[in-house]
């Protein structure tokens, strides 16, 4: 028997994400990687031995998946659907209460560049695909879906993605509603791929704090050369 949407057991996933241990896992791997149940512990506050029951209870809602290497095991999200799902709670939840400097300085970067499972959010995800529909490397609307025009197949082969290498395998576009910004980026395989490029470029670095990333200078001046990104994207309001 097929089941329809109100037939999807909400209950259980939200009860497996709504332990605010949890959620602090989900939240350490939303950036995509890959981290030992110690780290993990660490990230939640708890106990090595007390990680392993809440790492169990995601597993069985289907939230994370585990990898063997050897004796050791490392978790990550299980698809960039559990990533989306956890950005749109994340835009609609209160935020947590900033008790130290640090947290500070992490929250501001976290809005500033971050990471979403494997393509760029935050205001730098926001106004890279803004200036992707401006400068008709894509074109359409969230409501009507966006598309790469023929002239952004030539630009994105430019700069060294290929669209047909992975538009068979996943979406090409899809988008997220940044929880920090109130507007869309880029995901999809089009999102990972760009993300990816600009790594290998050595236009963006990962930051010390989980899921933070940095434009370097060359990232900064290639993406406006490139793409027309401003170069004050993130002092603009």
């Amino acid at each position: 028997m097929w089941q329809t949407a109100t037939d999807a057991d909400i209950a259980e996933v939200a009860a497996a994400i709504g332990d605010r241990s949890r959620a602090k896992v989900l939240m350490a791997l939303a950036g995509g990687g890959v981290l030992p149940a110690s780290a993990l512990a660490a990230e939640a506050g708890v106990s090595v031995s007390t990680i392993s029951g809440h790492l169990a209870r995601l597993r069985e809602a289907k939230l994370l998946t585990v990898e063997h290497d050897g004796r050791h095991r490392y978790y990550r999200l299980a698809s960039t659907d559990v990533a989306r799902a956890l950005e749109e709670l994340a835009r609609i939840a209160r935020p947590l209460p900033v008790t130290s400097l640090r947290d500070s300085v992490r929250n501001q970067a976290l809005m500033r560049a971050r990471l979403c499972y494997d393509h760029l959010a935050g205001r730098l995800g926001v106004v890279l695909l803004a200036a992707l529909v401006d400068g008709d490397v894509l074109t359409g609307t969230a409501a009507g879906g966006y598309r790469i025009t023929a002239a952004g197949l030539g630009r994105l082969a430019a700069f060294g993605i290929e669209v047909e290498e992975f538009s068979r395998r996943r979406p090409a576009i899809r988008y997220c509603v940044d929880w920090g910004e109130r507007r869309h980026h880029l995901a999809g395989a089009l999102g990972a791929a760009v993300a990816d490029r600009l790594f290998a470029l050595g236009w963006l670095r990962r930051g010390r704090a989980r899921r933070v990333v940095h434009l370097t200078d060359e990232g900064r001046t290639g993406l406006n050369e490139t793409f027309g990104v401003p170069l004050d994207w993130d002092e603009a309001e």
